[in-house]
């Protein structure tokens, strides 16, 4: 993307002002990630984004003839945000994640020199181009299910000189072709975690994936068996579309709670956690008598029988299963 010299400043001094804004955060404490975000421009990855929501949605992008909305959107990409993408029928299918929880991910993915990593949710190629910069664009695989999301994203990395693998597919799948994996990083809220991934892992792969409204970092033992806690922050995402996505609903909180729960982070986390297996009353009783919990105090275990979540211990008197629907055996 072509620009005048002083335009070109002015990105760099906001690019720079966030690196030492996410720096003074915490969330870049590794200097190698540190290093990645401070080579990698966010802008290029984010030609435009949307404001608003429903019919009410605004393009705000940097080619606008405006110079005070070409600054706006200079001002958005650089902040510390998550920004709508890509639209369709109103919907958001496809969004920039918020830079601090980008950073605090790849963090916990805990990649070493080396490792293989797949990312599913290619979205902009932003976050693979962050991959790219620390490992190399040979263990670097993005996959996401559609194709003008890849093809996009294809061109923003090769834009910076990244040419990492991205396939377009149901990232619920994998890529066996690129298998096998040390790493998996899923930037898009699961249901479940997809059984194929475990057959695409070394032993002792790392996952790191959204669920609920937290992150489960799992630790693959083998194709069969896969065991992880949350971390304590939370994570909002566009939900995996594709063979296995949640029906509708799924992520909905249920009508009739008090509103103090409803805005509680760590209730609304274990009622979705829970759900189908827990009717609200229950789990508010036992939230409550627990203590409160909250999220890395959950864990999920994977296995050939099932998967099920659990409140301090796997083998303790609070574990019920993933993804069971009211009425269901």
């Amino acid at each position: 993307m072509g620009a005048h010299p002083e335009v070109r400043d002015v990105r760099e001094t906001a690019h720079a002002a966030q690196i030492r804004e996410l720096t003074a955060a915490g969330a870049l404490e590794d200097p190698r990630w540190r290093a990645a975000f401070a080579a990698v421009p966010r802008h290029v990855f984010v030609p435009y984004f949307y404001t608003g929501r429903g019919a009410g949605h605004e393009r705000v992008w940097g080619e606008d003839p405006d110079p005070e909305q070409r600054a706006r959107w200079l001002r958005g990409v650089y902040t510390d945000t998550p920004l709508a993408t890509r639209l369709r029928d109103g919907e958001l299918v496809s969004s920039s994640s918020q830079p601090s929880l980008m950073a605090k991910m790849l963090e916990a993915l805990e990649v070493r020199d080396g490792d293989n990593v797949l990312e599913i949710g290619a979205g902009t190629g932003y976050n693979a181009a962050l991959l790219c910069h620390r490992l190399g664009d040979g263990l670097v695989t993005t996959v996401d299910l559609d194709e003008e999301i890849t093809e996009s994203a294809r061109a923003h990395l090769a834009e910076l000189g990244y040419h990492p693998v991205v396939v377009t597919g149901d990232g619920a799948r994998g890529c066996p072709a690129r298998a096998p994996f040390d790493r998996i990083l899923v930037t898009c809220t699961i249901p479940l975690i997809p059984p194929a991934w475990l057959g695409q892992c070394r032993p002792g792969a790392r996952i790191l994936a959204p669920l609920s409204t937290g992150l489960i970092a799992l630790t693959v033992r083998d194709a069969g068996f896969a065991e992880g806690r949350f971390l304590h922050t939370s994570a909002y995402f566009v939900p995996l579309r594709g063979a296995t996505a949640a029906p509708p609903g799924t992520y909905g909180m249920p009508q009739g709670l008090p509103y103090e729960l409803v805005e509680n982070e760590r209730f609304q986390f274990m009622l979705l956690l829970t759900s189908g297996a827990l009717h609200p009353r229950e789990a508010l009783d036992l939230w409550r008598r627990e203590d409160r919990p909250g999220r890395e105090r959950f864990g999920v275990t994977v296995g050939e029988a099932g998967q099920w979540s659990w409140l301090d211990d796997p083998q303790g008197p609070y574990v019920w299963p993933l993804g069971e629907t009211e009425g269901e055996s």
